[in-house]
């Protein structure tokens, strides 16, 4: 008994079980982004409610670093099993460049959505050194931004983090 009281109230284990920084939802809300579907229809962020949210910045050029996390978002995504379809993947693109056919075709079922770059890096919180294209970020099925994933984040810890919010979630 004085072990465990000892422990609890001293010694205080400091550790945590998520991979990915949680972000306080109250500091991060989704401000109006002005986005746009591909096809010029306005798309806003809070349509996904109901919905867990992978999101990923890039600018329509997409190189190599962008591929590879549009690549780790359709792999997670389907390393859910059954619950795959609580998730949606949606890439904000910071730029009108025009998009490789190609590159649309491979992601098909990503959702693309074009924003105002400087609303969405007022909006996003990043590491330091690092910017909001480095980033993966998840949004509840509330519409609270509520994590963010590290710069080249590992994909079998993201899925770890993501699984654990599925199975504690009853909503999404």
């Amino acid at each position: 008994m004085i072990a465990s009281y000892l422990t609890y109230y001293v010694i205080k284990p400091e550790s945590r079980t998520n991979y990915g920084t949680l972000l306080d939802p109250r500091e991060y809300p989704i401000p109006p982004l002005g986005s746009t579907a591909l096809d010029g229809k306005p798309a806003r962020l809070e349509d996904y409610k109901g919905k867990w949210v992978l999101l990923q910045v890039s600018g329509g050029e997409c190189d190599n670093a962008c591929k590879t996390r549009l690549f780790a978002m359709r792999q997670l995504r389907l390393m859910q099993g059954k619950e795959m379809e609580r998730i949606e993947r949606v890439w904000l693109i910071t730029d009108a460049q025009p998009l490789d056919t190609m590159l649309m075709r491979e992601y098909d079922g990503t959702d693309m959505l074009r924003v105002d770059p400087k609303l969405l890096k007022a909006w996003l919180p990043t590491d330091a050194g690092t910017s909001v294209e480095d980033h993966l970020y998840m949004i509840d099925p509330r519409g609270n931004l509520m994590m963010r994933f590290p710069k080249d984040a590992d994909p079998n810890k993201v899925k770890k983090d993501i699984s654990k919010l599925l199975r504690a979630s009853s909503i999404g």
